[in-house]
């Protein structure tokens, strides 16, 4: 692939052996992700227009300039349009720094929420489809705000880039480096040969689902605009709730609802490719699906004997586990219970959930259950090695064999997912607050899940955080939303050298 860039392309200046980054392209497309924030940020002032009131000026404002950066910054269409994976990792982490330092000026400039780390982290919450919140009184925010807060999850779930890929006409056959900057998961394929076909057809599907939840949330007799809101919440699996007690006021059909969108939207898009074009028995042979399945009966299985004996509900017991569950490792984070007060047993195995999170190619966070699916297999490989020294054997994923490459940048993400969580709850840990609340509070935004225990349970909130814990938990839900690497690069010094040589020569 790469040698065929070389040939369709010119070659790009080179320092030493090393080609050199792309400057241009990379402030093109931040042009045009701010062109594209800008006409979303229009959907609020819309529903101000509606409710009549005055915070949607604050919003056309915001997205006025926000274009008007985002014209400049695309006036000039650079000659080489060729970017590789370094450029898409870079370009991928500054637009969700960009998106959401804009996304986050109305909230500040309505006085809404008045501080700008605040304001920061509720958007950042809502782009990395986190959800975690530093409000206490969430009905307190006005209709228009209501509204961009769980629009953040949307735009965020699928990302901002593919949505780019979907819609604008990008040549140079390398904007998969894009997609695998972007989406989770250990790789990303094509579902078709090209690759804005992939990001349209991944829309259709998203869009589709979220109607449809939208519709049987109506039919639940949910208001109209709950129904949009917690529909976006739910197909970002992000988690912002329109209400203070999240979804604890609704109906059983509501929650019973969003429960099993939850755990639709945590599935990996490709299974749903195959099932819209008849290839039903190939999705349901996926692999991973099948374990994430297996893993969500037994955690609610778990879940509901426990609960059973705690209350003797049946109905109750098994709707609260089966949504506590979808939420969790969906990493949505709605709630109709407060689980703090659930037994030893029910907390850890949410814990746990935390940690697996959804399907790899999903809108959910979280480690990923085909990196664990992996490391189990690698685990077993390495004991029967012990066993049988001279035996050869690769590790298989739906009967295919998993490139050792695969295996190792499934072992670094691992070792390097660690070191950034024990350096957080370290970093956090400063302020001398207790440790389950520390834990959960960088794993619920490490794995973008939202709510935690103590301190951060369902029913709390992170405003209490110091400004410095904040930006710890706000890097750590960018960080844990682009799958790490993404982020971890814009450290690196030669990115930059790369960039400034790359400015002056362009």
């Amino acid at each position: 692939m790469r040698e065929m860039f070389l040939l369709t392309f010119p070659l790009r200046q080179k320092k030493g052996n090393f080609i050199l980054m792309n400057g241009s392209i990379i402030r093109y497309i931040l042009g045009y992700v701010l062109k594209i924030e800008a006409v979303l940020m229009l959907l609020p002032c819309l529903v101000a227009l509606i409710y009549q009131e005055k915070e949607g000026l604050c919003y056309l404002m915001v997205a006025g300039g926000v274009m008007l950066v985002g014209i400049i910054t695309t006036w000039k269409k650079p000659y080489d349009t060729v970017f590789y994976l370094k450029e898409g990792c870079v370009t991928t982490a500054l637009s969700w720094i960009l998106m959401s330092l804009c996304g986050c000026l109305p909230f500040w400039l309505t006085r809404e929420i008045p501080s700008f780390t605040d304001a920061l982290f509720e958007t950042i919450s809502g782009f990395t489809t986190t959800g975690a919140t530093i409000l206490g009184d969430v009905e307190a925010l006005s209709y228009t705000s209501l509204f961009w807060r769980s629009f953040t999850h949307w735009v965020g779930g699928m990302g901002v880039l593919v949505f780019l890929l979907a819609v604008i006409p990008m040549s140079g056959g390398s904007n998969i480096n894009l997609m695998r900057a972007e989406s989770p998961g250990p790789s990303v394929g094509k579902l078709v040969p090209k690759m804005r076909h992939t990001a349209q057809i991944l829309y259709f599907i998203y869009f589709g689902m979220t109607i449809a939840e939208i519709v049987l949330l109506l039919i639940g007799k949910m208001p109209l605009f709950d129904a949009i809101a917690t529909g976006f919440g739910t197909a970002g699996t992000g988690g912002f709730g329109i209400k203070n007690d999240s979804m604890t006021s609704y109906s059983p059909y509501i929650q019973w609802v969003v429960t099993i969108f939850m755990i639709l939207f945590g599935v990996n898009f490709n299974a749903f490719y195959l099932i819209v074009f008849g290839k039903i028995k190939k999705a349901f042979c996926m692999e991973e699906v099948r374990y994430y399945f297996l893993i969500i009966f037994v955690a609610i299985g778990i879940i509901f004997t426990s609960l059973l004996r705690m209350t003797g509900n049946v109905a109750d017991s098994l709707r609260h586990a089966a949504f506590q569950v979808g939420s969790i490792i969906t990493t949505t984070g709605f709630s109709t219970a407060d689980f703090e007060q659930w037994s030893q047993t029910c907390k850890t195995v949410l814990v746990l959930l935390m940690f697996v999170g959804a399907c790899a190619g999903s809108t959910g966070g979280g480690i990923k259950v085909s990196r664990f699916v992996v490391l189990f297999k690698t685990v077993i490989k390495e004991l029967n090695s012990y066993i049988h020294p001279k035996i050869i054997k690769k590790i298989r994923i739906e009967g295919k064999p998993v490139e050792h490459e695969v295996v190792r940048a499934i072992n670094v993400y691992f070792i390097s997912f660690m070191i950034l969580f024990s350096l957080s709850v370290f970093l956090v840990s400063l302020e001398g607050r207790d440790l389950i609340t520390n834990f959960t509070a960088v794993i619920a935004t490490l794995n973008n899940i939202g709510p935690g225990l103590e301190m951060v349970g369902p029913t709390q909130n992170f405003g209490f955080f110091s400004v410095f814990s904040k930006w710890v938990l706000m890097f750590d839900m960018l960080a844990g939303r682009l799958e790490l690497f993404p982020l971890l690069i814009l450290f690196h010094p030669a990115v930059w050298r790369e960039m400034f040589i790359g400015k002056k020569r362009g």
